[in-house]
């Protein structure tokens, strides 16, 4: 048996997948407390102030449409986001942030800033430095198997 394989050894991707579940509840559980979920908290962070198209929202978030389109109807619904067409196409739809929304972006952002300094205060910045290298030359690794 390889050590890789050996039953001791976790391997990269369960380690990964086992630490993101981990944050995925702490989040899910702090969203929770402002009637949000996670995805929404994520969606509500990377929509931009000229508005973000739809379409770039899933490959960003790594939803599926059908999940996306549901989240969005959420968020239309709890008066986070608008929608509207494109001033240059008008085939293409932007999605802004309402009041609201941009209320609850800031929440979400202090979240996910208070978590990453609790971390930079408690991990040496070269281990950090170490796991962003070691992340990104991950990143490129699934990349080239998804391509190949």
């Amino acid at each position: 048996m390889s050590e890789q394989n050996d039953k001791k050894t976790p391997t990269v991707d369960f380690v990964v997948r086992h630490i993101w579940h981990k944050i995925a509840r702490m989040y899910n559980q702090k969203a929770a407390e402002h009637d949000v979920t996670i995805s929404i908290a994520f969606i509500l962070l990377i929509i931009d102030k000229e508005g973000t198209p739809s379409t770039q929202l899933g490959p960003r978030l790594g939803m599926e449409p059908t999940s996306l389109s549901r989240t969005l109807k959420a968020m239309e619904e709890k008066g986070l986001i608008f929608r509207s067409p494109d001033k240059e196409d008008k085939r293409k739809v932007r999605i802004f942030l309402t009041k609201y929304g941009i209320e609850q972006r800031k929440l979400a952002k202090s979240v996910v800033l208070e978590f990453n300094e609790k971390l930079y205060a408690k991990i040496p910045k070269g281990k950090l430095a170490v796991f962003f290298d070691v992340m990104e030359r991950i990143d490129k690794i699934v990349t080239q198997e998804m391509d190949s």
